[in-house]
């Protein structure tokens, strides 16, 4: 069984659901219902031409506590209805987290697709996530040595295989796909562009941050472009700073977007602010290959720091900006070769599922 529930996730085990059908494992896909609107979550499952989920849920919940508890109770009815020999779960949001307990209480081995990653930052709900989704897993598929060397620190219990992420393959695979299709570049006011996301809860919830963010994009040296996640817009019209931002000259907001204008928006621009994990990884994808400044305290992978990708440049507006005017000056040749993989980390996956559980 594998079970996603949000466009990261969806995105991160397109890999995976293609390389089970390419090998003839059976398999039910589910949407645990953590994204449940159309544009978060079912654009991309169709967008990426992937089945539609044979088990799918719509979970309104008003709080985390709620949102974990209602999404197990689901993923619990389905796991008896289904008897999986293996749930595969991808990353560190509340749906992998109650997915991963729902199998587990079951007493059915848990797949973690993306173990082992560690920010050290226990503000952020997903370390707690990630965490505790490592220590009940059977099979941890660490992306690299990194990641590895965490969870033997920490002496987890489950068999630890290092795969690559699926990341890399899904923007290897994807991006032909969206240079084709996409027509994003053709509503954009910049020919010269930072792209921008901000979402994380201890980021757009705190309004000295938000404040800041907006500030750095409005004085950027360079236009921004930024697709605005409903959390942070949300926030930010609580917060009286939508109309100031919208407005200015040197920024184009977005709505969210589907995975094919993304890729396409990473493709063609200059450097990348973001406070996401996963695109610290796509950056460093070869097709993509962009700078990439981290505006947080801290990142979860290391390995594109090291590799020169990317820079934790932290929350406030001098120190973004800063760095922003040095990277745009002072243009470095970036590695060839991505430190998340070549590419082939789903076909492992499935690989290792096929010999050791199967």
């Amino acid at each position: 069984m594998v079970v996603v529930g949000t466009r990261p996730e969806i995105i991160k085990m397109a890999p995976v659901v293609r390389a089970l059908k390419r090998k003839a494992v059976p398999n039910v896909f589910v949407h645990c219902g953590q994204h449940y609107d159309y544009e978060m979550s079912q654009q991309f499952i169709e967008e990426l031409g992937l089945p539609k989920p044979d088990y799918g849920f719509k979970v309104r919940a008003s709080t985390p506590g709620f949102q974990t508890g209602r999404i197990m109770t689901l993923v619990e009815r389905t796991v008896k209805r289904a008897e999986p020999e293996l749930v595969l779960v991808e990353g560190d949001t509340n749906g992998v987290l109650a997915s991963a307990l729902a199998a587990v209480k079951l007493n059915v081995p848990v797949g973690h697709v993306e173990a082992g990653l560690r920010s050290f930052d226990l503000r952020m709900p997903e370390e707690h996530n990630r965490r505790l989704v490592d220590h009940v897993s059977t099979h941890l598929f660490a992306p690299t040595e990194s990641a590895k060397r965490n969870l033997e620190r920490e002496s987890v219990w489950g068999k630890i295989h290092t795969t690559g992420n699926t990341v890399i393959d899904a923007v290897m695979q994807h991006l032909p796909m969206a240079e084709k299709k996409s027509r994003i570049l053709d509503g954009m006011r910049f020919k010269r562009f930072a792209l921008a996301t901000a979402h994380r809860e201890e980021n757009v919830d705190d309004p000295a941050v938000l404040k800041s963010f907006v500030e750095a994009f409005i004085e950027a040296p360079i236009p921004v472009v930024y697709p605005v996640h409903p959390r942070t817009r949300k926030r930010l019209a609580q917060q009286r700073m939508w109309r100031k931002l919208s407005s200015s000259a040197n920024v184009q907001t977005l709505p969210p977007l589907g995975y094919f204008d993304f890729l396409v928006l990473m493709k063609n621009c200059e450097v990348i602010l973001t406070d996401s994990g996963g695109l610290q990884e796509e950056a460093t994808a070869p097709p993509v290959r962009k700078p990439t400044l981290v505006v947080r305290l801290s990142t979860e992978r290391p390995e594109a720091v090291e590799a020169g990708f990317a820079r934790v440049v932290g929350v406030e507006k001098e120190k973004i900006l800063e760095e922003l005017r040095r990277t745009l000056s002072k243009r470095r040749e970036l590695p060839r070769t991505s430190p998340y993989g070549d590419g082939t980390a789903g076909e492992r996956i499935v690989e290792i599922v096929k010999e050791e559980i199967l």
